[in-house]
């Protein structure tokens, strides 16, 4: 069974996976990886690093790669967005604010627009605004979100409001997607795809130590937690709403819930911070990553992760239709 369809057709892809574009680490690496394995790679703008962002696109080797932006970040950075547009990405991802201010200077290039919503009132809003995909990312997801939703509850809601007001706007699912299962799930819920965030972080071709990756696969769901802390210590400004899913560690355990006394003591921890950071210590330094890391028992390649992923999801979907088509007759 293939699992082609207009989100495929539309990207010239082969599967319905989409990279979701973390920063640092969806490098060109990762995001060729994915392309050339058949998925739409997405490189990590984040913040806008915009000469980090050059090297990136320099250096990548497929067609099938676009960019994805923290929203609010790039709008402090007016010629981000031209120098993104002249590099002729697959798409253009926004995240985490209005899209309105970015969204015609896309269109008008002819570029692809993905919005990632949290709710359905930003769904709304990126229909309005002329998007042609809406990511609808669940609170389970990995790094920044509303965490409001559930995956599984929104991206229905979503579906069901694009079929009735914008039918051709597509949709990906986000948020606890990590193998085939979730691949399956995501269909049948009535989105075109999946993006998948934290199971490619921990494949071979992430920009991410391996040390980290190691620590993470030690943990199960239950160790990740939303908080602001390291927001605070790393001085990123974001809007009061959106808090970060992370691996629990100890500087979690000291600083979430006393936000004002990490405040207090900003400089000596951001000291501390960066030397973990260098040093690999992740009882101190960061791990971004989603509920579904409790999955994730092994890193391998984008193109094992990919294949393991369809074959199963392809398994699922032709099962269901054979077992529906069983109780009809």
């Amino acid at each position: 069974m293939r699992l082609q369809n207009r989100l495929t057709e539309k990207f010239g892809i082969e599967h319905p996976i989409v990279l979701a574009p973390m920063d640092y680490v969806s490098d060109w690496r990762l995001a060729s990886a994915v392309a050339e394995a058949g998925g739409l790679g997405l490189i990590g703008g984040g913040y806008g690093d915009e000469s980090w962002l050059h090297d990136q696109f320099d250096r990548v080797t497929t067609e099938a790669v676009g960019c994805g932006f923290i929203t609010w970040s790039m709008a402090q950075q007016p010629q981000l967005l031209g120098k993104t547009i002249g590099y002729r990405p697959a798409a253009i991802f926004l995240s985490f604010s209005d899209p309105a201010p970015h969204a015609s200077a896309i269109r008008a290039a002819g570029i692809p627009l993905i919005c990632q919503v949290h709710n359905l009132e930003q769904a709304r809003r990126a229909v309005a605004v002329g998007a042609n995909v809406i990511a609808a990312q669940g609170g389970e997801a990995g790094g920044h979100g509303t965490g409001t939703r559930s995956t599984f509850t929104l991206v229905p809601e979503v579906a069901d409001f694009l079929a009735r007001e914008a039918p051709e706007v597509m949709l990906v699912a986000a948020g606890g997607i990590g193998d085939g299962r979730g691949l399956a799930a995501a269909l049948a819920l009535g989105a075109d795809g999946a993006l998948v965030g934290t199971r490619f972080w921990a494949a071979e071709e992430a920009a991410i130590p391996r040390a980290a990756q190691h620590r993470a696969l030690r943990a199960s769901g239950d160790d990740t937690i939303r908080q602001s802390a390291f927001d605070i210590v790393r001085e990123k400004p974001w809007p009061n709403r959106y808090t970060g899913r992370v691996l629990h560690n100890d500087f979690i355990r000291r600083w979430h819930g006393d936000e004002s006394g990490l405040r207090g003591v900003l400089q000596e921890k951001q000291e501390q911070f960066r030397a973990a950071v260098k040093a690999e210590d992740y009882d101190v330094a960061n791990l971004i990553v989603g509920e579904v890391v409790g999955q994730i028992d092994r890193v391998d390649t984008v193109a094992s992760i990919i294949d393991d992923m369809v074959d199963t999801a392809a398994a699922i979907l032709g099962r269901t239709s054979h077992d529906l088509a069983a109780i009809g007759s």
